[in-house]
């Protein structure tokens, strides 16, 4: 399976990704934004240092009981980032983390309104990872003109508005045909098959059952034959398990729903802790990849 990310080309199966959160803004329910542009570059270079594959830049929170910034708000704190990333890389060269790190790594935009898509894109980022469901074509279509690729999410409605009542017959037949209809709609876009990932959409529409059965049948997925990104890092549904309101305080829980992720195969992680997140996927890969060759060894005579 291959992953076409504008000027990269990614072959799977390989040891999955991780992406760390890098956000610009100051309301982050993690509280670790910041709306400083050499604070964010910072941070993003420390993660690149602690293992990042791909970096994923956002300006605007996700929570629900935060108002909505406006289109221009959101472009002036994306664009001093992606304006300063080529620099950052330069003045950031190394030898990578290991030897299956991406090098260079990725730039992910996460924001899902297009006057912000068409905005930034000419200026970099090789995804757009959109939380939007995919309510129609514009944002595949922006994707497509600039050779970007195009995280499509599952949800319910428009973001920033609760969606806390929303219950399914069945969680995972709604991610089939949701999939189904939305990766149509991607392709009739202009955009191939390659540059799609696919993203299940932990706590978002969904109750606490939801997304346990999302975690326990991610291999559900695979039928798609697209990468499937698991946003783990520090959930509700993680809280909720825990008894822990406390987001900071649930990285134990996030390499937890690593672990089950990496089990049922998805190919990219998102999360805050990249050092924990980028050991805890090389040490997985490395006891699946012995379990492979013990399996596929001739018998001891």
């Amino acid at each position: 399976m291959i992953w076409q990310a504008r000027h990269h080309r990614i072959e799977f199966p390989r040891r999955p990704l991780v992406m760390g959160i890098v956000n610009i803004n100051d309301d982050s329910f993690c509280g670790d934004g910041t709306l400083d542009p050499e604070q964010a570059l910072a941070l993003a270079a420390r993660q690149l240092r602690e293992g990042a594959d791909i970096i994923d830049i956002g300006s605007e929170s996700a929570r629900t009981n935060r108002q909505a910034i406006t289109v221009e708000e959101e472009v002036r704190r994306l664009l001093p980032f992606l304006k300063a990333w080529p620099e950052l890389l330069d003045e950031h060269a190394k030898a990578p983390w290991d030897d299956a790190q991406l090098w260079p790594p990725l730039l992910s935009i996460n924001t899902w309104r297009p006057g912000v898509i068409a905005a930034v894109l000419p200026h970099g980022g090789d995804l757009i990872n959109d939380i939007s469901a995919l309510p129609d074509a514009a944002n595949a279509r922006l994707c497509a003109e600039h050779g970007a690729s195009l995280l499509i999410m599952h949800s319910v409605g428009q973001p920033k508005v609760p969606h806390t009542h929303v219950a399914y017959e069945s969680v995972l037949g709604a991610l089939d045909s949701f999939f189904e209809e939305k990766l149509a709609l991607a392709l009739q876009a202009g955009l191939s098959a390659g540059q799609i990932i696919l993203d299940p959409g932990i706590d978002f529409a969904k109750q606490r059952d939801d997304n346990l059965a999302i975690y326990n049948h991610l291999d559900r997925l695979h039928r798609f034959q697209r990468p499937v990104l698991l946003p783990v890092s520090r959930k509700t549904i993680i809280g909720q398990v825990l008894d822990q309101p406390d987001a900071s305080l649930r990285d134990p829980g996030t390499i937890a729903c690593l672990t089950a992720g990496v089990m049922r195969g998805a190919h990219i992680f998102r999360v805050h802790n990249v050092r924990a997140a980028a050991q805890c996927v090389k040490v997985l890969w490395a006891l699946a990849r012995k379990k492979h060759a013990d399996a596929a060894a001739p018998p001891a005579a």
